[in-house]
């Protein structure tokens, strides 16, 4: 039975991390730390096991083997780093760190200490996804040309526990915004769908109308749109957004090939659905996406727990999303400085 720990207890551990250890069968919750006590003693009396005082209590009980890391975003790599040269497997949620040589210096540790890292992209892990991966694998619009790629709702005060004085809006624990909270799952979800990366970005970041407990303007981004080149010559756009006011969560994309266009995650009734260039359509009924308000499992604790138990590395690992993340970095670059940023 592997026995995990879970560092920081807002909305992502409670809604995701905690019901999903919990769910699974190979794992028990050993403990919680946060430094808002209750928070972290009112899942404890829910799910079982015990509250640290520390974050360095908790990582020195060698009963723990894995940890979730929901912390904000500023210190997802110190915490990672010291979990994993505690001998734990880190299970960290995105943004994976807010700097490259951060990322960097994550995956180092857990290569060193011959540990896993894994980063919460979850729509890695969707049917609808893999199933688009595979479609565009095999050639069903033929070569893929441009793409859009999109992720917007109303804003995470509406989903975080602190609401409107969330951490979220503050950038010395978020460092950044929409680009960083929903940017980097779009980012990281175009390079899988396309199995290609992106070598060059040009970008707007910026913050157009969410305000802060006293009425100013928030500190980090809440809106950004990306015009992202792949190594394959492909060119699109992915937007993230925290200002879709009155709309349902948006979180769809689109490939344009030479044979049709791939709509997924983009109808009301179909997970996909294949536009032929002759007019025929393909549709196909699968699963649903995890939004704000429909809440069920997401992969992500299933699939952390599959990788150590058969010791390979996990298909949403450190070392693979540290590659959308420069992608992401490089969109703040392009906004700060007007400039295309290529990535080596």
């Amino acid at each position: 039975m592997i026995k995990a720990g879970i560092i920081g207890c807002g909305s992502i551990a409670r809604h995701r991390h905690v019901p999903e250890y919990a769910a699974n069968p190979n794992t028990e919750i050993a403990g919680y730390c946060d430094w808002n006590r209750d928070r972290a003693q009112e899942l404890a009396a829910k799910y079982g096991g015990r509250v640290y005082e520390t974050v360095d209590e908790l990582l020195a009980d060698p009963s723990i083997d894995v940890v979730s890391v929901c912390v904000a975003n500023t210190q997802h790599a110190e915490v990672t780093i010291k979990a994993l040269n505690a001998g734990k497997h880190v299970l960290c949620e995105k943004p994976m760190a807010v700097s490259v040589e951060e990322c960097e210096a994550m995956v180092k540790a857990a290569d060193e200490n011959h540990r896993t890292l894994m980063i919460g992209q979850n729509q890695r892990l969707t049917h609808g996804h893999q199933k688009a991966r595979q479609l565009i694998r095999e050639g069903a619009i033929g070569r893929v040309l441009t793409f859009r790629t999109t992720f917007g709702h109303e804003g995470p005060e509406n989903w975080s526990i602190m609401k409107n004085n969330t951490w979220f809006f503050d950038r010395k624990q978020s460092a950044m915004g929409a680009v960083a909270d929903l940017g980097v799952h779009k980012t990281d979800l175009i390079q899988y769908l396309l199995d290609d990366y992106v070598e060059e970005v040009k970008s707007v970041v910026a913050t157009l109308d969410k305000k802060d407990p006293d009425g100013n303007p928030i500190s980090v981004d809440d809106n950004a749109i990306s015009i992202y080149r792949m190594r394959s010559g492909a060119i699109g756009t992915m937007t993230a957004s925290w200002t879709y006011y009155g709309a349902a969560e948006d979180n769809n994309t689109v490939i344009y090939g030479t044979e049709g266009v791939l709509h997924i995650y983009d109808h009301p009734d179909y997970t996909l659905y294949i536009q032929k260039r002759n007019g025929e359509r393909i549709y196909y009924e699968m699963d649903k996406l995890i939004t704000n308000e429909l809440q069920f499992s997401s992969g992500v604790i299933d699939e952390f727990v599959s990788a150590i138990l058969e010791g390979r590395e996990s298909c949403i690992s450190g070392r693979d999303v540290m590659i959308a993340m420069k992608a992401v970095f490089a969109s703040v670059q392009s906004s700060e400085t007007g400039e295309t940023v290529r990535i080596s």
